[in-house]
C-alpha cells in the first residue's frame, strides 16, 4: 500500500496548517455531470464572490493568505494558488464550467469555501506520494502539453517516484495523474493555510463526500492532517 507523506519543510513553513484529504475509491464516472450537478456548480460560482467583494482583489483576505504563502517557497514567476484563479474568474463573469462530474464536485467545493482543492487518479501514482520542498529537476507534464517543465530546486510540490504530481501546492496539475474518464479511485486534497477556517474546511470536506456519493457512487473517507499526524495510507 503506498502512503501519503508530508514531510517536514512543509511543516515548517505552515506549523498551523492543515490538510484535508478525500479518498474516494470504485466510484463510477459519468460522461458528463448530471443538470442537477452542474446547476450546483453554477450556484457555487455565485457564492463565490462573497469572498472577493473588496477593491482592489489582492486585497481580499482570502487571496493575501495564499498570495503571502507563495512567497515562503520558489515559484515560477505569477504562479498563484488556484483558488485565487477560480474567485477571479467568478468575480469577472467568467465562470468555471463543466469539465467532468468529479472535477466539477471539487470546483464547486473549492469556489463554495474560498479553498484551494486538487483531485489525483490515485491508480496512477508510483509509490509514495509526498508533499514537501524540492531539490528540483522532478520530471512534469503539464495537463495539455508534451514539453518537460521540471520543478524548481526550493519549490513546495507533490511529487512521487516518477516525478512531479502538482507544483508549487495547487497552482498546477500534470497529465500523468489527472482525473480521466475512466478514473475510479481518487485522491483530493485541500490546503487550509487559514487556522482559523477549520470549521469551513469540514465543511468543504463533507461536502465533496455528499455530492460524490450521490453522483458519483463508492466509498469515501476523510481525514484532516497537521503537523502531527504521520503518513496516511492511501
Amino acid at each position: 500500500m503506498a502512503n501519503f507523506i508530508v514531510d517536514s519543510s512543509f511543516w515548517d513553513l505552515f506549523p498551523d496548517a492543515k490538510l484535508g484529504v478525500v479518498l474516494l475509491k470504485n466510484y463510477r464516472q459519468l460522461e458528463e455531470s448530471p443538470r442537477e450537478l452542474q446547476a450546483l456548480l453554477v450556484e457555487s460560482n455565485e457564492m463565490a464572490k462573497s469572498f472577493v467583494e473588496e477593491e482592489p482583489f489582492a486585497e481580499n483576505p482570502v487571496i493575501q493568505v495564499y498570495r503571502q504563502a507563495f512567497q515562503k517557497f520558489k515559484t515560477k514567476k505569477g504562479a498563484r494558488s488556484s483558488i485565487e484563479a477560480l474567485l477571479k474568474r467568478a468575480k469577472s463573469g467568467k465562470p468555471v464550467g463543466t469539465i467532468l462530474p468529479l472535477v466539477d464536485i471539487y470546483n464547486a467545493a473549492s469556489l463554495r469555501y474560498a479553498m484551494p482543492c486538487g483531485a489525483e487518479d490515485l491508480d496512477r501514482f508510483q509509490g509514495n506520494l509526498e508533499l514537501g520542498l524540492t531539490e528540483g529537476g522532478d520530471d512534469f507534464y503539464l495537463i495539455g502539453s508534451d514539453e518537460n517543465s521540471p520543478t524548481l530546486p526550493g519549490e513546495l510540490c507533490y511529487k512521487d517516484e516518477a516525478g512531479a504530481v502538482c507544483r508549487c501546492l495547487n497552482w498546477r496539475d500534470g497529465e500523468r495523474t489527472m482525473i480521466r474518464q475512466d478514473s475510479q479511485n481518487a485522491f483530493l486534497v485541500i490546503e487550509l493555510l487559514d487556522p482559523s477556517r477549520e470549521e469551513a474546511l469540514e465543511a468543504a470536506l463533507q461536502f465533496i463526500v455528499e455530492q460524490a456519493q450521490t453522483y458519483l457512487g463508492g466509498q469515501a473517507v476523510t481525514q484532516i492532517l497537521d503537523r502531527e499526524s504521520g503518513p496516511l495510507t492511501i
